[in-house]
């Protein structure tokens, strides 16, 4: 767990606090570009983000 406001996650980002409140409450339809840039953002205070993998059924 990482302990960050969104504010402070807003301003890592470069993008509103009004932004990323409607992001998370799921009312706006977000750039790819506003989505890596809160990637960037979490990244850097230590978030890791991961690929599953997928596999066939038997």
């Amino acid at each position: 767990m990482i302990a960050m406001k969104q504010a402070d996650l807003a301003k890592a980002a470069g993008i509103s606090l009004a932004t990323l409140n409607n992001i998370e409450r799921g009312v706006s339809d977000p750039k790819a570009s506003t989505l890596a840039a809160i990637q960037r953002a979490l990244e850097a205070a230590g978030v890791e983000f991961i690929e599953r993998g997928v596999r066939l059924k038997p």
